[in-house]
């Protein structure tokens, strides 16, 4: 993550994220914006919270879980690290902490606590002002290297094999519906409940929403991804990619559709619609990627075991070679040497 960007400019969902009976189910972290409103418990690798959150489920970390100020969960909180508590935050539940606690004042814990580590009750620093500072000190001395692998540690130690789900300021996340004020992308292979209200919409390749899509500019729904439910924009482009299935109607300024794709409903297009056969989103397609790789890789080891199976047949066509031409040989050296003992004779006569 560019340290000059603002990573909750969007709503993310990463590859292979699942909405599974009311709780976010991710392989990487999360990290929620301020003022924020998540309906469901969530799941995952850390969870980072701003001001003002509430959760209306559980949350489980496996690694750090950071909660600032006045954040609300409505269950308990499983940590299986280092927890960070805010003041006046409120758990309806247990919180539970594998390693260390750092809890602020005012915090209310119907259930009771429980830490492996050690527990220190004072205000911890929120987490915004807390990597401001930080980075800010590591920049001012010229550790740019060191900002950079702050970065990262506080994204997890597999930052970069899995990215975050990022939940933007203001959001309001649950069943009924994702809506954000930003622009919104959701990755390969996921499963979402819910319609997706953003600034502009894009659904990655073999992904399911059980829901519609709306909003003020383009939608983007990729290859075999199925939207169960309206894709609407007010003035923007609706492009669906091949062997993607749109159960309701579709309606914008543009429609751009695959000659494979499939729409149950109507479509309305205001000004243009238009067929196409190619595929419509930029991202690489890491499936298609390991496909063709493991179709090189078999391919060489056909080449290989061909090129065994022709070196045993050579091996054994000598070995043929030699079986027959032995006999041959030996009866020819017989008959040689029979010759010389008849000249022998003959000599000495």
């Amino acid at each position: 993550m560019p340290l000059g960007s603002d990573p909750l400019s969007e709503l993310a969902i990463p590859d292979g994220t699942h909405v599974e009976e009311h709780d976010l189910v991710t392989d990487g972290d999360v990290i929620v914006g301020g003022q924020s409103t998540v309906e469901f418990g969530v799941r995952g690798r850390s969870v980072i919270a701003d001001e003002r959150v509430r959760f209306g489920g559980h949350i489980e970390a496996e690694g750090d879980c950071r909660l600032d100020m006045w954040c609300d969960v409505a269950d308990n909180v499983l940590v299986g690290e280092d927890a960070y508590i805010g003041e006046r935050v409120h758990i309806g539940g247990e919180l539970r902490v594998a390693g260390d606690l750092d809890v602020g004042d005012d915090v209310d814990i119907e259930d009771g606590f429980e830490a492996n580590g050690w527990i220190v009750i004072r205000n911890p620093m929120p987490t915004v002002v807390f990597l401001f500072v930080y980075l800010s000190h590591l920049l001012r001395i010229g550790e740019d290297e060191a900002a950079e692998d702050v970065v990262e540690s506080m994204l997890g130690e597999d930052a970069d094999d899995t990215d975050p789900v990022l939940i933007p300021r203001g959001a309001n996340v649950s069943d009924d519906a994702w809506r954000v004020s930003t622009p919104a992308t959701v990755g390969d292979d996921c499963r979402l409940h819910g319609n997706i209200r953003a600034e502009s919409v894009e659904v990655g390749r073999d992904t399911v929403v059980f829901g519609s899509l709306r909003a003020r500019e383009d939608v983007t729904v990729g290859k075999g991804t199925e939207i169960k439910g309206d894709v609407t924009t007010r003035g923007g482009t609706v492009r669906v990619g091949p062997g993607a299935k749109v159960w309701g109607d579709i309606s914008a300024k543009t429609v751009e559709l695959h000659e494979n794709a499939t729409v149950d409903g109507t479509i309305r297009a205001r000004e243009e619609m238009r067929m196409h056969t190619q595929e419509v989103l930029d991202r690489p397609d890491e499936d298609a990627a390991a496909m063709a790789a493991m179709a090189e890789e078999l391919e060489g080891e056909g080449d290989d075991a061909a090129a065994e199976a022709d070196a045993e047949e050579d091996a054994g066509a000598d070995t043929d070679e030699a079986a027959d031409d032995g006999p041959e040989d030996a009866t020819d050296d017989a008959a040689s040497d029979g010759e010389g003992e008849g000249d022998a004779a003959e000599a000495s006569d």
